[in-house]
């Protein structure tokens, strides 16, 4: 197949995609239709746990390093901002509209695409797998943290997520903390009671200009922001209970259990994270994929935004079409050339 045909044909199972919602943990109807044009239309034999697909191409020798390309099915939930109808693929011109379309259906078919063509062309110098998991934008455990296990060891993996085409070789690690500071209660009109909001304000000032001393080169400093304050049951009642939530993004320098050990000093309320799981990832730059990718034009860079590279025991480098700053945004799209040249790039950064 020319890359032409290649390319129209990704973006018509593009299209399909869009038009079959796949929010996570709902994904079941998209996983699916593509495990229907993989075993139907590409003559793959496909494994599936859940909502997670995966094949492996032929001739797995077991003495040989092996490639994951990773993408993931599910989307997150459309905003009230759109102006169109998510699930409508609309082709106008260049541009591709639906939701999930940059991130990251357009991955997800390029990656597809080329696994066929690396099957087809063989003589593979490693064995390949092509993975496309559920559940990421959630980080859920029936993604693809429940489909490691099964797939045979892996030595390196390229995930397919929206950066430019550029290779993203670290990425930030995300914890989530509750915190709850603790007063008394008593009559607002009165000198009584110990507001937990004033506790809680102090510990927000904290988690505000805290600067943590290793800052990443690539990854920058460690990030904390409080998104979310409750406390409080009526005007006239001092508060004994407020609670906050912390998004922190780590670097490759912090282990999240460390970060967490050195925050609860720190401040008054008890401090609950949510998980430690979602680490901070990195592969080294003179790795031989990053190293083909900087040979092929490719400008490596550290990424602020959380995927499944957090759940790999292995080395990963994100690298996919289109751009971060469309994801999760109303109106969301994919240009059609970039689909194109993921497919071309893909190839050249896999075959030498």
């Amino acid at each position: 197949m020319d890359i032409h045909t290649i390319t129209e044909e990704a973006i018509t199972l593009l299209c399909q995609l869009i038009g079959t919602p796949r929010i996570s943990r709902q994904e079941t109807e998209a996983a699916d239709l593509l495990q229907t044009f993989m075993t139907r239309r590409c003559g793959l034999d496909v494994c599936r746990s859940g909502n997670n697909l995966w094949t492996i191409a032929p001739g797995y020798d077991a003495s040989r390093p092996t490639l994951l390309l990773n993408a993931h099915i599910d989307t997150v939930r459309p905003t009230a901002a759109w102006t169109r109808n998510p699930h409508e693929p609309v082709r106008e011109g260049d541009r591709i509209y639906g939701l999930g379309s940059n991130d990251d259906g357009a991955s997800l078919v390029c990656l597809l695409q080329v696994f066929r063509l690396l099957c087809q062309r063989g003589g593979m110098p490693c064995n390949v797998i092509y993975l496309a998991s559920a559940e990421e934008e959630v980080s859920g455990r029936d993604g693809i943290e429940s489909v490691l296990p099964q797939l045979p060891p892996i030595s390196v993996a390229l995930v397919g997520e929206p950066t430019g085409m550029q290779p993203a070789i670290a990425e930030k690690g995300l914890m989530v903390l509750d915190v709850t500071c603790h007063g008394r209660s008593g009559h607002a009109a009165r000198d009584e009671g110990d507001n937990a909001i004033y506790h809680a304000l102090d510990d927000i000032q904290w988690f505000r200009t805290h600067q943590w001393p290793r800052v990443s080169p690539l990854l920058g400093a460690v990030k904390m922001s409080v998104t979310i304050v409750n406390a409080g049951t009526q005007h006239n009642v001092v508060p004994e209970r407020c609670t906050f939530t912390v998004d922190v993004r780590s670097n490759e320098l912090y282990s999240n259990a460390e970060l967490l050990e050195a925050i609860r000093p720190h401040v008054q309320g008890d401090v609950v994270a949510r998980s430690l799981r979602l680490g901070s990832s990195s592969i080294p730059e003179s790795h031989p994929l990053v190293q083909r990718a900087i040979a092929l034009g490719r400008t490596p860079f550290g990424s602020p935004t959380l995927s499944d590279q957090a759940l790999m025991p292995f080395p990963s480098m994100k690298m996919g079409p289109g751009q971060s700053s469309r994801s999760h945004t109303a109106d969301e799209y994919i240009l059609e050339e970039e689909i194109a040249e993921a497919i071309s790039l893909y190839l050249s950064l896999l075959i030498p």
